[in-house]
């Protein structure tokens, strides 16, 4: 590999992760919207959530949401923290019950991000 590749390399690698970020709430504001009741969404499969979950957070598969959401939470003002394994899937959730229309559906972000969060509420 010359130079000229691995800086294009990681190039990539920063653009990757930079767009992973973006849509994704601040953990300031995520942590305040948890003050004032803030439901956490696990949108990962249920494989994914019984090896480990945040302890607050309901289980509704990325798969699933466009049909569970609607019969667990049914005020669209609600506000939803959705995370997943990465922060992908949640992104996607939130696209997705935005549709639905709930206005107040926000991409925590990974596990781990999202693990912070909670933990430093």
């Amino acid at each position: 590999m010359n130079w000229t590749q691995i800086l294009l390399f990681a190039a990539a690698l920063a653009l990757f992760f930079l767009l992973r970020r973006m849509g994704q709430i601040s953990a300031s504001a995520a942590r305040e919207h948890l003050k004032n009741g803030a439901v956490v969404v696990d949108v990962r499969t249920e494989g994914e959530h019984a090896a480990g979950h945040l302890p607050q957070a309901i289980l509704l598969p990325l798969d699933r949401i466009e049909s569970a959401l609607p019969m667990r939470i049914r005020n669209k003002s609600t506000v939803l923290l959705l995370y997943c394994q990465s922060g992908i899937r949640s992104g996607i959730a939130k696209r997705k019950v935005r549709a639905l229309g709930y206005t107040q559906a926000f991409n925590l972000g990974s596990m781990a991000r999202a693990s912070r969060i909670v933990a430093q509420k």
